[in-house]
C-alpha cells in the first residue's frame, strides 16, 4: 500500500554548449520527480523532463495527482490503471489548463512512470520484462484510448498485441538494442568539435547520429552538415534537427537545399502544433523523411499526424506525453499505422531502453535504433550502459529512473 508521496525539483546545469540546439541556446536538464513509498519499503521513482523554468510547477502538478495514489496498493492501481489516467487527465479545473498538455500533463507525466517503477519493483522485475509479459488484456487495462475510438477501440488495441506479440524476438535482450549518438553536433558547438566528436562516435561503435541545425544563416547549417557526412562517409546514418526553429517557408527551402547530403530524416521542421504544415512540407520534400514527437503532448495529436501520413518516424517521449501508459497507446498507433517509434529521449534513454524493447518484442516495432545523451549519467543509481554503440539490457527492478541524490 502507498504509505507517502512527494516530489523533487531537480536541475542539472550543462555548460560547455551541450544540449543546445536552434530554440533552447543555454539549457538546464531538469526532472519533476515523484517519488512513491509503499508498506513494504519500495520506492517508485518518476520523471518528467524540462529545461530549468517552470519544473517547480510540474511538482507542484504532480503532487495533486500523486496524492490521489495514498492508500492504494500499486496492483490495484495497475489493474485498470487506464480508468485512473482518464479520470485524473479530466479532472475538471486541471483540464482546463491542458487539456492533456503544459505543466498539468508534465505532472501526470511523472506520477505515471513513478507507477510504473513501482509496479516492476513490487514483482521485481526490470519494466521490459513486467510489460512483454503481461497479457494484451493486462497492457490495454493500463490505456486510456479515449478520444481515439476512429482508430483505436480496445477490441482493435488487445488484437494488436495479441497478433504481433513474438517470444523469438525476445532475443534482442541478449545482444542489446541500437543506439544513435544525438550530442555530437549540439547547436553551440564549433565545427571542429563536431569533427572530433563524429570521430568518437564512430570509434564507439556508433552507426548514426544527429546534427542541430536551424541556423539564422542557411549556410552554416549546409556547412555543418556536409562536414559530418565527409568524416562519416556514406555508410552512417545522419540525421538532422530543426528543433521548431523554421517557418513552414523557410522549411520548404532549407529542406531542399540539404537533401544533397542524404539525411536520414529532418527532425522537428517546423511547429510542432501545426500539423498542415507537416502534411504540405512532406509532400514537397518527399523521399526525405520527417521525425517528430519531441514536443507532441498527447495521442491525440500524434493521431492526426498518423492519419494525415505526414511523420515518416514518431518520437514519443514518456517524460513529455502522460508516461508509459500513453508511450503505449501512441507505440499502438503508430503501429497499426505501420510507422516506426524511435523516442526522444528526455529521460537520457533509462526509462525508454525499457520501452523500446516491449515495443519490439511485443509490438511488433522494428529495432531501428534508441537516441542517447550521456550527460546526465553519473546522476542516476542504475544509468544506461553503452556497448560498441549499443544499449545493453538492464536487468534491475524497476524502470531504471532512481536518481541518487533522491534515494
Amino acid at each position: 500500500m502507498i504509505q507517502q508521496t512527494y516530489t523533487k525539483d531537480v536541475r542539472y546545469p550543462l555548460g560547455h554548449g551541450a544540449g543546445s540546439d536552434a530554440i533552447h541556446r543555454d539549457p538546464v536538464y531538469s526532472y519533476a520527480v515523484t517519488v512513491l513509498k509503499d508498506d513494504s519499503g519500495l520506492t517508485g521513482m518518476g520523471l518528467a523532463f524540462t529545461l530549468g523554468e517552470g519544473n517547480d510547477l510540474v511538482c507542484k502538478a504532480a503532487d495533486f495527482y500523486a496524492a490521489q495514489l495514498k492508500g492504494k496498493d500499486i496492483e490495484e492501481i495497475m489493474a485498470g490503471f487506464g480508468e485512473f489516467f482518464n479520470r485524473v487527465s479530466n479532472e475538471q479545473q486541471f483540464r482546463w489548463l491542458g487539456p492533456h498538455k503544459g505543466v498539468v500533463h508534465l505532472g501526470l507525466a511523472s506520477v505515471t512512470n513513478a507507477c510504473y517503477d513501482l509496479w516492476a519493483k513490487k514483482r521485481g522485475v526490470p519494466l521490459w520484462k513486467l510489460l512483454i509479459d503481461l497479457s494484451p488484456e493486462e497492457v490495454v487495462n493500463t490505456l486510456d484510448l479515449s478520444y481515439l475510438e476512429d482508430e483505436l477501440t480496445r477490441a482493435q488495441a488487445i488484437d494488436l498485441v495479441r497478433v504481433n506479440r513474438d517470444v523469438t524476438r525476445e532475443t534482442i535482450t541478449g545482444r542489446g538494442y541500437p543506439g544513435y549518438d544525438t550530442s555530437i553536433g549540439w547547436f553551440n558547438y564549433p565545427d571542429e568539435q563536431i569533427r572530433e566528436n563524429v570521430k568518437k562516435a564512430i570509434a564507439e561503435g556508433f552507426t548514426a547520429m544527429k546534427l542541430k541545425v536551424g541556423s539564422a544563416d542557411p549556410d552554416r547549417d549546409i556547412r555543418r552538415a556536409n562536414l559530418v557526412r565527409e568524416v562519416t562517409g556514406d555508410a552512417v546514418k545522419i540525421m538532422l534537427d530543426a528543433n521548431q526553429q523554421w517557418t513552414l517557408p523557410q522549411a520548404l527551402h532549407i529542406c531542399g537545399r540539404l537533401q544533397q547530403m542524404r539525411p536520414y530524416w529532418i527532425e522537428e521542421p517546423t511547429h510542432p502544433d501545426d500539423v498542415i504544415a507537416h502534411q504540405q512540407l512532406a509532400k514537397a520534400i518527399a523521399p526525405m523523411k520527417i521525425a517528430l514527437g519531441e514536443h507532441v503532448p498527447n495521442r491525440i495529436i500524434f493521431k492526426n499526424y498518423l492519419q494525415l501520413k505526414c511523420a515518416d518516424f514518431i518520437q514519443v517521449d514518456a517524460v513529455r506525453v502522460g508516461g508509459v501508459s500513453e508511450f503505449i497507446t501512441v507505440s499502438l498507433l503508430a503501429r497499426k499505422y505501420g510507422v516506426p517509434v524511435v523516442p526522444h529521449v528526455g529521460d537520457m534513454g533509462q526509462l525508454h531502453q525499457h520501452l523500446v524493447l516491449f515495443n519490439h518484442i511485443s509490438l511488433g516495432h522494428e529495432a531501428l535504433f534508441l537516441e542517447h545523451i550521456p550527460h546526465l549519467q553519473e546522476h542516476f543509481v542504475h544509468p544506461v550502459q553503452i556497448r560498441d554503440g549499443v544499449y545493453l539490457t538492464p536487468q534491475e527492478p524497476g524502470s531504471s529512473c532512481d536518481l541518487k541524490q533522491i534515494l
